[in-house]
């Protein structure tokens, strides 16, 4: 990773994500946003439309994509939007969409995830978090590739979460497989992967002119993320967690700004939260990236251990 000084924007954690496009033209460009059918990830769907690019919705419900579909083209006059089925939890639904994609891909951005799910297991073993948030969009992002080199200077945006901060990747038992499982370290974990994914990808990739980062959100409310957490604990967030709540759009801004912003040309490999580059974490402070996160070392063993994994033997 090329070492620069921390990026910072004239945008912060209230800028929504029109804000952060406005005036940038996208016409000519294609993108791809995981988790499009609600929350964060139509916004961002919708702002990268309204910008002039051609937008797929990679969605597991397609009927949601659609309704999602033709809401932006209600708001966004002209917008390209189109919907294709992608399950993140299912590699052969994921072999099939990265087969089927033809020409150039400029924006990739990989929204979707779970979170604090119940136990649950994959065909293949793998708990659901690590599975659907990291090993999916991993099979998706490797897959596109050759699409995203033959665009050149193509973006790929990792959503990742402050959740990060709670553990590293356990790489002796990533799937709770000889420990009691715990939804919010399984979320953690997975987390944390895909920031680790950013770094390695970055590295590999940016000959071909492809820049990769990972992005934190914000806390939002107005999503189906939390679903999996008891109203006890989703109250308890919102009392004691330390977050500034913000809106579907400015929670879209980051992923936007990461995936359009110009001084980002060729510097990846990072972390950003509220539109700017995260400072390393601090115990105390809100918010940053851990160092465990960034950690060349790991980036490269998760990388690994993740083409073996997403390897045609195993889907």
């Amino acid at each position: 990773m090329t070492e620069t000084p921390r990026i910072t924007t004239p945008f912060d954690g209230r800028s929504t994500a029109a804000e952060v496009l406005a005036g940038t033209g996208l016409t000519g460009r294609r993108a791809v946003v995981t988790g499009a059918a609600s929350g964060i990830g139509v916004e961002t769907a919708r702002a990268l439309a309204g910008a002039g690019a051609e937008v797929t919705l990679a969605v597991r419900d397609t009927a949601a994509g659609e309704r999602a579909a033709e809401d932006i083209r209600a708001s966004a006059a002209g917008a390209r939007v189109r919907v294709v089925r992608l399950d993140l939890a299912d590699l052969v639904s994921v072999a099939e969409f990265t087969s089927a994609w033809q020409g150039p891909l400029h924006l990739l951005v990989n929204n979707a995830g779970v979170m604090m799910t119940p136990e649950t297991r994959t065909p293949s073993g793998w708990e659901l978090q690590f599975a659907t948030n990291h090993y999916g969009h991993f099979a998706l992002t490797t897959g596109l590739h050759p699409a995203l080199a033959a665009a050149g200077g193509a973006r790929v945006v990792a959503l990742s979460s402050v959740g990060h901060l709670r553990s590293g990747v356990d790489f002796e038992d990533p799937h709770f497989l000889r420990q009691a499982y715990d939804p919010s370290v399984a979320y953690a974990r997975s987390k944390t992967a895909n920031v680790l994914f950013a770094v390695e990808a970055q590295r590999r990739w940016a000959d071909d002119g492809i820049t990769v980062n990972a992005v934190h959100p914000g806390a939002i409310l107005e999503t189906g993320l939390s679903r999996h957490m008891s109203k006890e604990a989703l109250d308890n967030a919102v009392a004691n967690g330390g977050y500034t709540f913000k809106s579907r759009e400015q929670g879209a801004a980051t992923s936007v700004l990461v995936a359009t912003w110009p001084a980002l040309d060729g510097v990846g490999g990072r972390y950003f939260e509220d539109a700017n580059e995260a400072l390393p974490y601090r115990p105390g402070v809100s918010g940053g990236v851990a160092a465990h996160a960034l950690d060349p070392e790991a980036a490269v063993r998760l990388w690994e251990m993740s083409v073996d994994a997403v390897s045609p033997a195993r889907t």
